[in-house]
This record gives C-alpha cells, structure tokens and sequence, in this order.
C-alpha cells in the first residue's frame, strides 16, 4: 500500500497546493479567532452570519436567506426564533405573499453588528499584519470576485 506522498510528490511549494487545503487552513484559523469575539457579544457563528447578511439588506424573506448563506431553510427557523426573542431581528408577514415572512434587523440587532464587526475587522488587520496594504485590498477584492460567483 503506497502513501499518498508515494505517488505525488508532496514536497510542492505554496503555488502548487490546493486551494481547498489553504482555505480550509486559513478558514479554521479565523474561525478559531472570530470565536471569542462572537461569544463576548453573545452569538455564535451561523446567527452572526444571518445578523450581517441582514445588514447588507439583500434577503427579505427566510428562502433567500437561507439561499444567500448556504443553509438549511428548515435549520435556519430555529436560529431566528432565537434571534427574534433576543430582539435582534423582527419577522412580518410579506404584504405579496402572505405564507412568506420578511425579516429585518431591529436597531439593536444594526448596533450588535457594527460591534461585532468592528472587532473582527481590528482581528482581520492583526491576521493580515504581515502582507502590505496593496496587497490586503487585491485579496479581500479576490475573495469578494471567487465570494459572488
């Protein structure tokens, strides 16, 4: 039985790796230190993530939510109840369709999210410390083209 590095040569420099190993490296790793700042603010990562996609105003009704973040459209009521009890989020019936419900962020859903994003921001600048500025924006522009596709 031969090892994977057997039949590959394993020894590949950074150009070469999949880029599914280094975004799951560079995914774990800020995930790992969004952690702390999404728990002093009381969320966790799928409610935060419903929180600023809400801010961005792009998903008026539950489905396009679900269908904007990738996640299960029956999992996600779960997470806006609690958001909804919490008061960060508000659910109306849709005037056009009255078995749909549209959401909102209430103001202190808005204010957790600019908080929360303030910091992770501050963490993000620490994460990119090394690389120049020039360098930071052509990324996040990268990650926001291969993001929208």
């Amino acid at each position: 039985m031969h090892t994977i590095c057997q039949v590959y040569d394993c020894s590949v420099d950074h150009d070469e790796r999949d880029l599914g190993e280094l975004f799951a490296r560079i995914t774990q790793r800020l995930i790992a230190a969004e952690r702390p700042i999404l728990a002093r603010h009381g969320l966790q990562m799928w409610p935060y993530v419903v929180l600023a996609r809400l801010a961005q105003g792009s998903a008026a009704t539950q489905l396009e939510l679900a269908a904007q973040i990738g996640y299960d459209k029956t999992r996600l009521i779960a997470i806006l109840d609690d958001l909804v009890r919490e008061g960060l989020i508000e659910r109306r019936p849709d005037p056009a369709d009255r078995r749909a419900r549209n959401i909102s962020l209430t103001p202190a859903g808005a204010e957790r999210v600019v908080a929360v994003r303030s910091e992770i921001r501050a963490m993000e600048s620490e994460f990119l410390s090394g690389l120049p500025d020039a360098q930071r924006l052509e990324l996040r522009g990268v990650l926001a083209e291969l993001a929208s596709r």
